[in-house]
């Protein structure tokens, strides 16, 4: 719920200054801005969007899991709708996520408020019951060996034995 506020907030504030903007540049000067900014976006979003498939590519033929790429291909396609929407706070941020220097600022900023939400919920015990699983850790009360049991094909009927 507090994100729809936030969305909710941030959109009629985006309308408030594009309108404000609007009056005191024009309606021709304001139109042209919109466009402007989204038709850059655009070919930002695909500069930026080849060059990462590429590094992506390049890191997963080396056998490497290419989470930074994966990360980088999420900002530009956030960044591609704030652009695609009218308004001057949408197009500032939707350019902010399509700038490399600004998009590592906004990674780091999001990786400290992870790290602070996760590490307040270890310390409030009445936060979450639900931790994250630790698939490094061996389980085991699971049975060792293979599994034995019958196999029905459900192309041919049951056989009655």
């Amino acid at each position: 719920m507090p994100i729809l506020i936030f969305i909710s907030l941030f959109t009629l504030l985006d309308f408030v200054v594009l309108f404000s903007m609007g009056s005191q540049i024009g309606l021709l000067t304001t139109l042209l801005l919109v466009l402007g900014t989204g038709f850059a976006g655009l070919h930002l979003i695909r500069k930026e969007g080849v060059s990462t498939f590429a590094r992506a590519r390049q890191r997963m033929q080396a056998g490497e899991i290419p989470s930074s790429e994966l990360l980088t291909g999420a900002a530009l396609i956030f960044g591609g709708a704030l652009l695609m929407a009218p308004g001057f706070l949408s197009d500032a941020l939707g350019l902010a996520c399509l700038i490399p220097s600004a998009r590592q600022l906004m990674f780091k900023a999001l990786t400290w408020l992870g790290l602070k939400k996760i590490a307040s919920q270890q310390q409030d015990p009445n936060a979450s019951s639900a931790r994250p699983r630790d698939y490094h850790t061996p389980n085991t009360s699971q049975q060792e060996g293979p599994i034995e049991g019958d196999f029905i094909s459900r192309d041919e009927p049951p056989r009655r034995d």
